[in-house]
């Protein structure tokens, strides 16, 4: 990324769009109305780290399917499009992505995610929230928000939308980081 986050975290955000191409491949139709989430949420809270890794990887792979044909190929191609740090090309397939499945959470946050990456702040905002009114669990999407705010220097919504995301998913280790410097960034002012 461009706009200075650290190594590890592009490393990790790779992975993760890898793991989402692969895992689109052969999958079966699933999203965010999935029934197995259900149970997958409440294992994620468990105090094993590795249990909870595994578990998140799951919810990611049910997240990122979608159930609406016309928008798995343009899905993919988005996807491929951000790894390979093609934005305009990965903006252009998810905007075909919200428009053939509008209820496909994974749509809007993808697209926040590339407008996110823009630096199109208050467009990337307005996806996650559609992305959280489909999906209020969804943990990537509330870091998200934590990441614009934070980008936005509003540190006390930033440090909300981080807390709303450990409260779902508390192994997010780089999120914890970043609560606990914004803790101390606006100890003595409104959250």
């Amino acid at each position: 990324m461009a706009d200075g986050r650290s190594e590890p975290m592009i490393t990790a955000m790779r992975l993760f769009l890898v793991l989402c191409c692969l895992l689109l491949a052969g999958a079966a139709r699933a999203d965010q109305t999935d029934e197995r989430l259900d149970g997958l949420f409440a294992r994620l809270r468990a105090p094993d780290a590795a249990e909870a890794g595994t578990v998140e990887a799951t919810i990611w792979r049910v997240w990122a399917i979608t159930r609406t044909e016309e928008a798995i190929l343009p899905f993919r191609r988005g996807v491929a499009a951000m790894e390979e740090g093609r934005l305009p090309e990965a903006l252009a397939a998810f905007d075909d992505v919200v428009a053939k499945a509008p209820e496909f959470a994974e749509g809007w946050n993808k697209r926040a995610t590339v407008l996110y990456l823009l630096r199109r702040y208050d467009e990337s905002a307005a996806d996650v929230a559609r992305t959280l009114a489909l999906e209020p669990r969804h943990f990537g999407a509330l870091a998200g928000l934590g990441l614009i705010r934070r980008a936005q220097d509003r540190d006390a919504e930033a440090l909300a939308a981080f807390e709303r995301g450990l409260a779902v998913n508390p192994h997010m280790e780089q999120i914890a980081g970043a609560v606990r410097t914004l803790r101390t960034r606006v100890r003595g002012r409104a959250i």
